[in-house]
């Protein structure tokens, strides 16, 4: 053992202060290896859908209703299955639905031992493949003693007045009911170890922010970056523009409460722009995608337009400071011919629909008028100092990475930009040339490095996070150029065209995707996941492309996309695509039993299941191992000493 290590045992010594401790961890560690691994689920661009989310996560895909067929078989009818079930995914609105009914006591106490065995007799059929520890982990600690005692109690053929008289004891005191909440919890936590979403959390969906919330209370996930997740991210360290683009796109599709509500973010400011410069302005381009029954639309339509421009403002100086961006073409206010109202495009010239341009001077059309100015320091003080905001954020950055692999699933939200030969396209960042598995983690630490400088401290690198959401090389984008001008101002649809990047036809071609893995250090099963592009079954398309090892997640999961989607399950004996369908409400489930039970497709199967030794998760257990024995060695040669 070198001096260098002595440390590092000292440390890990604490925690195992004993040759005999040591021993029992790594035999348990070994243990683990065989253990089939848990399952994983991995969803992309939730955009803001926390209702949806919820649902596909607390019924796991599916997963947890095939589970009570499998456990309870024909000993509770279909009806019996469904009223379960209701109470393992949203127990807190069950109960809420037989408040009457818990005023009796004997019914109370009848229905809550019922429930309680039936989610331990669950729990004891997911507990035969984990580890007892990584039960007991999950488990409330505070209801821990009464769980133990349902999980042991058939195995210790134990007289059923024991775990009654505990329950009984927490009626006394109405924590009864939260035991069945927990056990709940504790039954969907072990059916899905880890939930990784590919991307594009926020946006166009009503709450971003409960979408968060709700995946913060889940016991593992992980997240890859989309491109409007990194608005929010650059948004909240400070950049002007990106703060301008999450205004626009929540004016846009009306989602205004998870500013509001959902981060503290006042929108005053903004309004007190649009009711002075903006206020005879019709703004008829910029009604909101939804029609509100208590706001002022013609306010919010002045609003978003004001957002527009500042955002077109803004773009005009971050590009102009990185030419290497060769973005010049999406600097386009400098070409409005104020006087005929029209803008030359390419050599041709186009009307515009809208010419009422007050705050924009022709002969400095990105320069921000004092109004605007005021406005905006508002705004990014705003975004900065809500401390929801940054700790959201700051999980998403943790907890996330541009690319993460998952065994042989390679998962990212966009694309790897692509040549039409099919070579990586090489990108300027900086004074470096990158493409490939390269780009990606540089990008990743820029991103990373501006979030452990705050927003106080970030320098020009700020930049890349408007870079990733509209360059045409960023991983996150994937298409020739964002027309959000063009998309606004005029009416000619060759104007509005953004073609997608060579990658998403390659990735029909097995061999490309197999130089994907490769750059990304995965092997010849590699199998390449990715969202951004919705799936358009209607048209035929498949989210399975051609070469059966590259698959699309996103399947328009939000409702201002279509309201299906996919998710891949990643389990023991297969891995297999879940679409999903529309989902209603939680109140129509619980009205109608319409539990979205999603349509399964194997695309891949193991003649016997994997274990944890055969998966990503084997090399922090190897990992753990190592150090452990080195422990143990220096323990029995004295170089470090043992507890007495």
């Amino acid at each position: 053992m070198t001096e260098t290590c002595r440390p590092t045992l000292s440390l890990l010594a604490r925690q195992f202060p004993s040759a005999s401790s040591v021993m029992a961890e790594i035999a348990l560690l070994q243990a683990k290896l065989t253990l089939p691994k848990r399952r994983i689920h991995i969803i992309s661009d939730i955009h803001g859908d926390d209702r949806k989310l919820r649902h596909v996560v607390n019924n796991a895909s599916g997963g947890l209703s095939n589970l009570v067929n499998q456990v309870f078989g024909d000993e509770l009818s279909e009806n019996e299955k469904h009223t379960f079930l209701a109470f393992l995914y949203y127990p807190v609105e069950k109960l809420r639905r037989h408040r009457n009914e818990l005023r009796d006591c004997v019914w109370r106490l009848t229905t809550i031992k019922t429930l309680l065995r039936r989610q331990f007799r669950l729990i004891r059929s997911l507990a035969s493949t984990i580890a007892k520890d990584e039960v007991l982990g999950l488990m409330k600690e505070e209801f821990k003693t009464l769980y133990i005692a349902l999980l042991d109690e058939v195995s210790f053929d134990r007289d059923p007045a024991y775990v009654d008289s505990m329950i009984e004891a927490l009626a006394d005191y109405d924590q009864d009911i939260t035991a069945v909440h927990e056990a709940s919890r504790l039954v969907r936590n072990l059916v899905v170890s880890e939930v990784v979403v590919a991307g594009d959390l926020f946006d166009r969906g009503e709450r971003g922010d409960r979408v968060i919330h709700f995946l913060k209370n889940q016991p593992k996930v992980s997240f890859t970056w989309g491109n409007h997740d990194v608005t929010w991210m650059g948004a909240t360290l400070g950049s002007e523009v990106l703060i301008a683009t999450v205004l626009r796109i929540s004016l846009r599709y009306l989602r205004l409460w998870q500013l509001e509500e959902g981060y503290g973010i006042l929108l005053s400011p903004l309004a007190k722009l649009a009711n002075t410069v903006y206020r005879n302005d019709p703004a008829t381009c910029f009604y909101p995608k939804r029609e509100s029954d208590f706001l002022d639309e013609d306010l919010l339509a002045r609003m978003h337009k004001a957002a527009a421009i500042l955002e077109f403002k803004l773009s005009g100086p971050v590009i102009a400071r990185h030419p290497e961006w060769q973005m010049e073409d999406r600097r386009l206010l400098h070409l409005i011919d104020h006087a005929n109202g029209t803008i030359t495009l390419e050599g041709k010239v186009h009307p515009l629909n809208d010419t009422h341009f007050p705050t924009i001077d022709p002969v400095d059309p990105y320069r921000l008028t004092d109004e605007e100015q005021t406005c905006l320091d508002r705004l990014r003080k705003s975004f900065v100092s809500s401390d929801r905001l940054w700790q959201h954020m700051r999980f998403i950055v943790g907890q996330g990475g541009m690319s993460l692999t998952r065994d042989d699933a390679l998962i990212f939200h966009a694309c790897v930009p692509t040549n039409e030969d099919g070579s990586f396209r090489e990108t300027n960042i900086g004074d470096k040339k990158l493409s490939g598995g390269n780009l990606f983690r540089e990008m990743e630490e820029v991103i990373r490095k501006t979030y452990r400088q705050g927003a106080h401290a970030v320098t020009s690198e700020l930049d890349y996070y408007y870079w990733l959401w509209a360059h045409p090389d960023s991983p996150l984008f994937g298409k020739s150029r964002m027309t959000t001008f063009e998309r606004y101002f005029l009416e000619d649809p060759e104007t509005h065209r953004e073609v997608k990047d060579p990658y998403f036809q390659k990735i029909h071609d097995p061999a490309f995707v197999r130089r994907i893995g490769h750059a990304f250090g995965m092997g010849e099963d590699v199998l390449v996941i990715n969202g951004h592009v919705p799936v358009k079954v209607e048209k035929g398309e498949d989210p399975v492309k051609q070469g059966g090892n590259a698959v699309t997640i996103d399947g328009a999961f939000s409702e201002s996309y279509g309201d299906h989607g996919y998710t891949l399950v990643m389990g023991p004996n297969a891995i297999r695509l879940a679409e999903h369908s529309h989902f209603e409400s939680i109140t129509h489930f619980l009205d109608k039993d319409d539990d979205m039970i999603p349509k399964l497709r194997t695309l891949r199967s193991f003649d016997t299941p994997r274990t944890l030794g055969e998966t990503h998760e084997a090399e922090d257990i190897h990992a753990q191992l190592c150090s452990l024995n080195n422990l143990l060695q220096a323990y029995r040669s004295g170089i470090v000493t043992q507890s007495p």
